[in-house]
């Protein structure tokens, strides 16, 4: 049979079936996903791309990192992306909810910024450093001064490290614990702080990128995952939601705008 002859049946039919799955959504509900300012901007991008595609999808903006699982919990929302699995393991086992996660995201890189010095041997005896003040950040914070050499924590405890796991403090660093979204504040007074890109792009204070160092990829613990309740697992609405956000250019190039190089894709590229 001639090649020609079986090419536009098939372009027909992809066609037909593209115009099926954006007419399969008209109808039902809009997906809703709760998020943080974090997140947010190339979301927005993902929405509007399914939009385009015939899929209705409502993001829904939270300002704490409590209230996005209580909403889903309570069937509020559809899903919510914010969180890694450390701290979607430590809102279970607090709350008893029984969330679980669904696809990857990105992993966004957390740093350790200082106004006052421009090196890691720099930092003086006694010098003060702010990290986060909740169980899960903590730990990625004393994980990167491990990472940097300035303090060494028990073998093994990983994300779950506590200031009651370090073993050797050699500059005897003052550690104070600070909420997490508030250390941009701490950048101006503490000697080491460690920072979130997202939110210093939002406060504007001073540059994302210029941190003594970096975590990223090598801790893929800390992947933002896209959680969900386990009876939502065979959602189409969530199928075609999650692929537009992991392949869509126009969200690559959303997500490159917002983060820079200071992300990597945790699904793999």
């Amino acid at each position: 049979m001639n090649k020609k002859h079986i090419t536009y049946p098939v372009k027909a039919l992809v066609l037909a079936l593209g115009l099926f799955n954006g007419l399969a959504f008209a109808d039902t509900a809009p997906l809703k996903v709760g998020t943080t300012a974090a997140f947010a901007i190339p979301l927005e991008t993902a929405v509007a791309e399914a939009d385009k595609q015939g899929l209705k999808v409502e993001l829904v903006e939270f300002t704490d990192w409590i209230a996005p699982n209580v909403s889903l919990a309570s069937g509020d929302i559809d899903v919510n992306y914010f969180q890694h699995i450390p701290f979607l393991e430590n809102a279970n086992a607090a709350a008893g909810f029984d969330l679980v996660p669904y696809a990857k995201g990105v992993i966004n890189n957390v740093g350790l910024y200082s106004k006052k010095y421009k090196s890691i041997d720099a930092l003086p005896q006694g010098a003060t450093v702010a990290i986060a003040n909740d169980p899960i950040n903590s730990g990625r914070g004393l994980q990167l001064l491990a990472k940097a050499g300035l303090i060494t924590l028990k073998p093994g405890v990983g994300y779950k490290a506590t200031e009651e796991d370090i073993i050797a403090n050699p500059k005897k660093l003052n550690i104070l614990q600070v909420e997490a979204v508030q250390l941009v504040r701490a950048y101006d007074d503490a000697d080491l702080v460690q920072g979130y890109p997202a939110y210093i792009r939002l406060s504007k204070t001073f540059d994302a990128e210029s941190a003594l160092l970096f975590d990223g990829i090598d801790h893929p613990e800390y992947v933002i995952q896209f959680v969900i309740q386990p009876k939502n697992k065979d959602d189409p609405r969530l199928v075609k939601f999650i692929d537009i956000y992991q392949h869509s250019p126009v969200v690559k190039a959303s997500l490159d705008k917002t983060y820079g190089t200071l992300y990597q894709p945790g699904w793999g590229g």
